[in-house]
């Protein structure tokens, strides 16, 4: 039997259904990654005007959803913003780097399991990508690549040095010497590497100043460290549109 529970829900995903409604993919604070099915969110009548607009990938709803741990489709009561994003929905930049993380998040989330702080932390962190300044919006997408993965079992380790100035991707870590597979990063992006690995707040960016083909090879190998590390991870399309408007 369904019951009626409040919880707050990230959109990943929309598909349209019907002539009016919505089958909707949310990361939810209570259940994990559910489907929604909406009603009448797109018509035009005054009464669905505008409602679909609150379902686009990225967008942080509250919600009251009917749940039923036996079906597969869940339906949602009650819908309305959690947090009205400020710039997110009009720049172009802001909105390239929410649908990134919001891609990332679902090549690696396979599982319905609820985690609370894995939902604080990508709840924080688009609203944080909504506020950052320039500068620190420029270097955001690198900022949540390197800590998302900590969720996930897997995460580079910050022990960058004069001697273990080499970055092994397979392992996670920087060593003295090139390994024998092709999978590392040396020279400056390894500098670089271990300079974001100490970056603990969104707000330290600010003094990380970097070129664009510096973040294009960095979100190239964070990208290759994934699918290192998650099975059939595959190519992010996302990060093609974000590396032409970082441009």
């Amino acid at each position: 039997m369904s019951q009626l529970h409040t919880t707050k829900a990230i959109i990943l995903r929309t598909v349209k259904y019907g002539e009016t409604s919505l089958v909707v993919s949310a990361y939810t604070e209570l259940f994990g990654i559910q489907s929604y099915l909406v009603n009448g969110v797109r018509t035009s009548s005054k009464k669905g005007a505008g409602k679909a607009n609150l379902f686009q990938p990225g967008s942080i709803l509250e919600l009251i959803v009917y749940h039923n741990e036996l079906k597969n489709l869940q339906r949602i009561k009650e819908f309305k913003w959690s947090y009205l994003y400020q710039q997110v929905l009009s720049d172009v930049i802001k909105n390239s780097i929410v649908l990134f993380m919001v891609e990332l998040i679902q090549k690696c989330i396979k599982q319905p399991e609820t985690n609370a702080d894995l939902f604080n932390f990508i709840e924080e962190s688009l609203i944080q990508a909504d506020k950052s300044t320039q500068q620190v919006t420029a270097n955001f997408p690198l900022y949540f690549a390197i800590h998302l993965a900590a969720f996930f079992g897997f995460q580079l380790q910050d022990n960058y040095s004069a001697v273990n100035n080499v970055l092994d991707l397979q392992e996670g870590f920087f060593v003295a010497e090139k390994p024998i597979h092709p999978y590392f990063i040396e020279g400056r992006l390894s500098e670089v590497m271990g300079e974001l690995l100490k970056v603990m707040q969104p707000n330290e960016l600010e003094q990380l100043l970097l070129n664009h083909e510096i973040r294009r090879s960095l979100l190239n190998n964070l990208q290759l460290f994934y699918a290192l590390h998650i099975q059939e991870f595959g190519q992010l399309k996302s990060l093609i549109v974000l590396q032409e408007v970082l441009n």
